[in-house]
């Protein structure tokens, strides 16, 4: 058995590579400061690209990324295994691969194609080899963050709604929803890949880890002793990782957070609701867990310090000024009857809100059901998240504009000047471009299939056919505008909120065309972005780019494909998964898919008018719209007064307010130890030890997340079926279970105290 050396034969071979100073113009090179310090202006045409070696690894790690992150996505701490693991772990396998594969070579005539050169190991492993392996293994993620968005229509469907949904039709929905994006990047991928002035800042980090990676191991200082080589390293740290987690993941769960205000003040509902790490606001509350560190916000050592602290700013005034006046000062929608931090949704008394009572057998909003439970309460957190949510995109859109929009438009019309720089002279002269047809055949496929879907599947979907066309132009028509913003200034604009809110009001009273809706809207358009951010990559890392288009589409039928199954498995063999008891210490609560249930209930079947409108509770969020909106305008203003202050325009409101854009679902341990962890590598090590930081502190991350991935799923097949635990204190939770009670005067809920 063997491969293709090369995905397809370069146009040129003969002119040897560029060197730098061939050229005296810096935009000759990039008119990019730092693209030109980052990306290599070389290229070598020659080099193997589908080898066997990249075949091999790329399938098995989309494979093994889509099962871990599927798997992990029903848990408390849904830990995600990015592209950079799978960037660090494949390097030393790549090598030994090349170590010891014979390096035997045949020929074989190929019907179209002619006789072409077949090796297991073509030469050593390769730096393309090893791009093209992370974006195979990344093709399937909802733009870096996990598992297809699409799969959890099918949870919320099987799990809360108890209702069925076959596995054919959630399989389409996931693999069209994912696909789309494709076919929006295919027809704008001039616009915003090829010109030298898009230039998608995210991507010059991986391409800086890249060659990091592929560098000779060098001396410290002549006469020192060789450092640590780092697949040594990363065995080590991954080893200490696995076996450590055992404790957390089993033995000892209390050390995932350990609250000892709870501990010192068992009976106090407040002491407790203030130190709970989980349901609370983690005051003193820590953990030695590193999926509780890493989930949600991803692994706190590969995101830069500007950004932790950023986000630390806006999360300690909301959860740590706003949140407590909002609760305990000023009891702002009578927020003491309910938990101080919740996803659950709840009657005016304090009481769960029977969802399912609610709907009736056509799977629609029953009203009479509806008038007799009273309208829907959230929690002061939730309520909050939403307005800040609001702020968020409001103050996107106008920070872009007044802080970046003369920089987007003088740089999308140089664009369309045909500026090139020497990046996509070296594509257009080494590699065949793809043919506009494949991705004019690819969109239309997906479109017919969606389509079949909506009419022949509608009992399943409620999608109906002027749904898919409206959220098909809706995603088409942000893509472009939203790719430009995020290949200028790796900001990216989400259309989840403005497509369900649409929605909401367009077709009310249907929870599951909501998220449909949602999902075609909003996911199409990330994938677009994804998929076009990652064509840069391969763009500056010279992979050809029919080998990145089938790279993708590949990965991304597979990983949809392992998503659909892992989650038909889990939802079917795990009792009670989603529901579990909160003193169980279980770990399935999927937490992730408790909140997209709230949104589909909130947005979908009860609907915005009823929540956020005259008919509901929370009107006065809106006004955090205009807030958003505004709040980029004085600062922008106070800058233009104040030209001199520098600091002024390093006031990023979209940060700032979306710090505690993943809150809820994620809780303020997971926030503080992030937090933490970070400012102790990005900023501490990365000052005082920046040797050590350059060479191990991506290795160490990565390291941890499999370490802790592997275990928990050799726990899980070796105890977790049989339901096999350890029963004593130490794995009884975090002993925070007055957290989740109200404090408000007379209400009575089941296993609180009665103020």
């Amino acid at each position: 058995m063997g491969t293709v050396e090369e995905a397809e034969p370069p146009l040129s071979q003969s002119q040897p590579p560029p060197k730098l100073d061939d050229y005296d113009d810096d935009d000759e090179i990039s008119p990019i400061e730092q693209v030109r310090l980052t990306v290599p202006i070389t290229d070598d045409p020659t080099l193997p690209v589908w080898t066997f070696r990249m075949w091999a690894l790329g399938l098995l790690s989309c494979v093994l990324l889509s099962f871990l992150n599927q798997f992990f996505s029903y848990r408390r701490s849904p830990l995600v295994i990015t592209q950079i693991t799978v960037l660090v772990a494949t390097l030393p396998i790549g090598r030994f691969m090349a170590a010891v594969l014979p390096s035997t070579k045949w020929t074989v005539s190929i019907p179209g194609l002619g006789p072409r050169e077949f090796s297991l190991n073509p030469g050593p492993f390769n730096i393309k080899e090893h791009v093209l392996i992370s974006i195979f293994a990344n093709a399937g993620s909802a733009f870096g963050n996990g598992p297809a968005y699409a799969v959890m229509i099918v949870d919320i469907i099987i799990a809360f709604y108890g209702r069925k949904i076959s596995f054919l039709a959630g399989w389409l929905l996931i693999i069209t929803t994912q696909v789309l994006g494709y076919g929006w990047a295919g027809l704008l991928r001039k616009y915003v890949v090829d010109p030298a002035h898009m230039w998608w800042p995210s991507t010059l980090v991986q391409i800086s880890l890249f060659r990091t990676l592929h560098e000779k191991d060098e001396k410290a200082d002549e006469g020192a002793k060789k450092q640590m080589s780092r697949s040594k390293f990363f065995l080590i740290a991954l080893t200490c990782s696995f076996l450590w987690y055992l404790f957390p993941g089993y033995l000892f769960k209390t050390l995932q957070s350990i609250s000892w205000l709870c501990w010192a003040f068992p009976h106090s509902v407040t002491a407790q609701q203030l130190g709970s790490g989980f349901n609370g606001l983690a005051i003193g509350a820590l953990t030695l867990d590193w999926s509780v560190v890493a989930s949600f916000l991803f692994s706190p050592l590969i995101s830069p310090f500007f950004a932790i602290a950023n986000i630390f700013v806006g999360y300690f005034v909301i959860m740590y000024v706003v949140v407590p006046i909002s609760y305990w000062g000023l009891n702002v929608y009578n927020a003491k009857t309910f938990p101080l931090y919740s996803v659950d949704l709840f009657t005016a008394d304090g009481q769960d809100y029977d969802i399912k009572a609610i709907v009736n057998n056509n799977f629609k909003l029953d009203k009479a059901q509806y008038a007799k439970q009273g309208r829907i309460h959230l929690s002061i957190m939730f309520a909050l998240a939403y307005g800040f949510g609001f702020a968020t995109i409001a103050a996107t859109i106008s920070h872009v504009a007044l802080f970046y929009g003369k920089e987007i438009y003088e740089r999308f019309k140089a664009s369309k000047k045909g500026k090139i720089d020497i990046h996509t002279r070296l594509m257009m002269k080494n590699y065949q471009d793809i043919p506009s047809w494949w991705f004019y055949i690819l969109l239309a496929v997906t479109l017919v299939v969606a389509l079949m879907l909506c009419i022949f599947m509608k009992d399943e979907v409620q999608m109906p056919v002027w749904a898919l066309v409206l959220s098909a132009v809706l995603a088409f028509s942000f893509t472009l505008p939203i790719s430009i913003i995020t290949a200028t200034t790796n900001q990216t604009p989400g259309l989840n909120i403005i497509t369900e809110y649409l929605m909401g009001v367009i077709y009310p009273g249907r929870p599951i065309a909501n998220v449909c809706f949602k999902v075609y809207g909003y996911m199409s358009m990330s994938q677009a972005v994804a998929f076009l951010s990652d064509f840069k990559l391969g763009h500056y890392m010279k992979i050809p780019p029919r080998s990145m288009f089938l790279v993708q589409f590949i990965g991304t039928m597979v990983a949809g494909t392992v998503n659909m199954s892992v989650a038909w498995w889990m939802l079917h063999s795990i009792e009670g998964i989603c529901h579990q008891d909160p003193d169980s210490s279980s770990p399935w609560t999927c937490t992730n898919d408790h909140v997209f249930f709230d949104a589909s209930v909130i947005w979908g079947l009860v609907s915005p008018i009823r929540i956020f409108g005259s008919q509901g509770n929370y009107p006065a969020l809106n006004w955090f719209f205009l807030v958003g909106l505004m709040g980029p305008v004085v600062v922008w203003g106070f800058h233009r007064a104040f030209p001199q202050q520098s600091w002024i325009p390093l006031i990023n409101l979209p940060v700032l307010l979306g710090a505690t854009a993943n809150l809820p679902p994620a809780s303020a341990l997971n926030y503080n130890a992030w937090i933490f962890v970070g400012t102790v590598f990005n900023f501490f090590v990365f000052r005082y030890r920046k040797k050590w930081w350059q060479r191990y502190n991506y290795i160490l991350s990565a390291a941890l997340d499999a370490g802790v991935a592997f275990m928990a799923v050799l726990l899980y097949f070796s105890t977790g079926i049989e339901n096999k635990s350890v029963t004593w204190w130490g794995n009884e939770g975090e002993h925070c279970g007055l957290a989740i009670c109200p404090t408000a005067k007379g209400v009575v809920v089941e296993n609180c105290p009665v103020f």
